[in-house]
């Protein structure tokens, strides 16, 4: 026994290559352990603890991305993360969107005659997991993250004590949630059962290591599906979306758009990864899955958004239509013939990182207007005026709708486009007209709450007062869309060797 304990040798870390999610781990361990044994501290302070770590964690990703650049991607501890530019591109959309609502979270526990430490030092787990998801290179690890991501997420949803809303917006998600994972972890169960290992690169290896004859993959295929099923309840994809509006609606505003944002980027990039990474040689089997499950996205997610008449519910059916169009590039990728199917992978990069700015910025806004009404109301009537109350911020929430619609000029335009270009380049036009035709339909929803903002006059006038946190996360949101609208290479120049995933 002890000889077995003595030739026990644990996986080399790279600890600088892991320094994003240390970095993280100390901010939600400073929140916890210090914030529970010191007295309350100044209103603001835990926000911009949680800000600056998650700042301090871009920084990292910024020199990681360079490394990347000189050296190539990698695997770390093992081979059970990858270090690649599609990775770390992911990891920084995660963090920005901690700092971005930290800040609007801050101002909205104000508002609510609270602060605490807590709510920080859980998005900055849901981080952990989220960057852990974008980052597996295994299958039990990924399913690690997925549980650390959820978890959070649970306890967010029902973090408003106040609210029946909110804790039955927990309930819900969490029950779901649970039935996610366990389909999850039945399809990992069989994969390995097929396969014989749970690592990604391991497993396309082995899948192209034999050939049988006729082919008999029921058992891997049910596992893929089973895992296709468990991603498709955390993306929101249809029909497994039942859940997203419910919970989007009773959640905290700010905790919506962090699930809106960090939890839906890391949800799709894993699932993008697994698939490409794993799973190249069974496109053939999992590609027209994924074109009927895009397609009826996109379908639902933009049709029943338009009979809404809350806000919250609208956006929440809007980013079940923009699971819809990621899904598009991941289709795209399915195209292993074509000369162009690294496009897909480049377009859903571009496209989870442009629409985790856009739904912060957005869902901030929203946030500001139902704490300016006095019942928290996110109805359309509570929009009603706000450009003549407030034509500042009226304007910057037309800049993000405008965006989430596709508009030229904003870089809802640059994301969209990227994958029906991609669709089309590897000849999926069916998908590609689907695509356009919802991206018509979506339009209307967001046209819906312009409209109630600019040309309806509100019942009972109230004044819309933006905080100073808040005010900066939305600038920094319109400024993104914007800047990269215009000049869109500033991002596209970065994707060049997106395509390129650690595999050694």
């Amino acid at each position: 026994m002890n000889d077995q304990i003595s030739e026990f040798a644990g996986p080399t870390i790279d600890w600088f290559s892991v320094s994003p999610l240390l970095v993280l781990l100390f901010g939600a361990l400073l929140l916890l352990l210090v914030g529970s044994l010191t007295p309350q501290w100044r209103r603001g302070w835990y926000g911009l603890v949680s800000a600056v770590t998650a700042s301090a964690a871009i920084v990292l990703s910024i020199f990681l991305w360079r490394d990347i650049s000189s050296s190539g991607p990698k695997l770390l501890v093992g081979g059970a993360l990858a270090l690649d530019h599609f990775a770390v591109l992911a990891s920084i959309a995660i963090c920005a969107a901690v700092l971005l609502v930290s800040l609007v979270t801050s101002d909205y526990l104000a508002g609510e005659k609270s602060d605490m430490p807590e709510i920080y030092a859980l998005y900055l787990t849901a981080a952990i997991g989220g960057v852990v998801m974008v980052a597996a290179n295994d299958l039990i690890v990924l399913f690690l993250g997925l549980e650390t991501l959820s978890l959070s997420l649970y306890l967010l949803a029902a973090s408003n004590r106040k609210r029946a809303e909110s804790q039955e917006a927990g309930l819900k998600y969490f029950i779901l949630g649970g039935f996610a994972s366990a389909f999850f972890l039945y399809g990992v169960a069989l994969t390995y059962g097929a396969t014989g290992t749970t690592r990604l690169v391991d497993i396309n290896l082995a899948l192209n290591s034999y050939i049988t004859v006729p082919r008999n993959d029921t058992l891997l295929l049910v596992g893929v599906g089973l895992m296709l099923v468990g991603f498709g309840f955390k993306v929101s994809l249809v029909p497994f979306q039942a859940w997203t509006p419910d919970v989007y609606q009773g959640s905290p505003t700010p905790v919506t758009a962090f699930m809106a944002s960090a939890g839906k980027v890391a949800a799709l990039v894993a699932l993008v990864r697994v698939f490409v990474t794993a799973f190249p040689s069974r496109a053939d089997d999992w590609g027209p899955a994924i074109f009927v499950l895009s397609a009826l996205t996109l379908i639902v997610g933009s049709v029943v958004a338009v009979v809404q008449t809350d806000v919250k519910r609208m956006l929440a059916y809007s980013s079940i239509s923009h699971a819809g169009f990621i899904l598009v590039g991941l289709e795209a990728s399915s195209h292993r013939s074509s000369p162009d199917v690294g496009d897909g992978l480049t377009a859903i990069a571009v496209y989870v990182v442009l629409y985790a700015a856009l739904v912060v910025g957005t869902f901030s806004v929203v946030t500001v207007v139902a704490q300016s009404s006095t019942d928290g109301a996110t109805s359309l009537d509570a929009f009603k005026g706000i450009g003549k109350s407030n034509p500042v911020l009226a304007l910057a929430l037309t800049v993000l709708l405008l965006a989430q619609a596709g508009v030229p000029l904003t870089s809802g335009f640059v994301a969209k486009f990227g994958v029906v270009q991609a669709a089309v380049s590897v000849g999926s036009y069916k998908l590609a007209v689907v695509a356009m035709i919802c991206a018509v339909i979506a339009a209307f929803v967001y046209l819906r709450i312009m409209v109630s903002m600019w040309l309806n006059d509100a019942t009972n006038p109230v004044s819309v007062k933006v905080p100073l946190f808040s005010t900066i996360a939305i600038a920094i949101a319109v400024s993104v869309t914007l800047v990269i609208g215009v000049l869109p290479s500033l991002l596209l120049d970065l994707t060049s060797n997106l395509t390129q995933l650690a595999s050694k």
